[in-house]
């Protein structure tokens, strides 16, 4: 007697949609951004060496020439 295996695994359609859903809810996440509180506990774990290189950062595109 033969036995009979199902091969697994999901259609091109299928795993089209869930492309789709995975991409809307990470677009979703993406756009609502860091918040502050993690931005600054960002900063303060980066040290003063990444501190010094945003001020230098800020002062290049604060727009005067």
């Amino acid at each position: 007697m033969k036995e009979v295996k199902k091969q697994g695994g999901l259609n091109a359609e299928i795993q089209s949609r869930i492309g789709h859903q995975l991409r809307a809810m990470y677009d979703d996440v993406v756009r609502q951004g860091v918040p502050d509180r993690f931005a600054e506990l960002i900063r303060k774990l980066d040290g003063p060496e990444a501190a010094a290189a945003q001020i230098d950062e800020t002062a290049k595109t604060d727009g005067r020439d």
